[in-house]
């Protein structure tokens, strides 16, 4: 439970780094992702799950 929790926190301070350090950018990218069509926002979930399936895998 301790590793799920320490996994969770950093993948929170890693996604409030762009919107903390350059908001305008980070609201320019959102605005892109939401005129993106379901099926680009699939890949895109799928590609990123995926690496980091391989990700997590190669650390152990």
């Amino acid at each position: 439970m301790e590793a799920l929790l320490t996994a969770l926190s950093l993948v929170l301070v890693l996604e409030g780094l762009l919107p903390f350090a350059a908001p305008a950018l980070w609201r320019r990218g959102m605005l892109r992702v939401l005129a993106s069509d379901d099926a680009a926002l699939r890949r895109v979930g799928l590609v990123s799950m995926a690496l980091g399936l391989v990700l997590l895998y190669s650390v152990r």
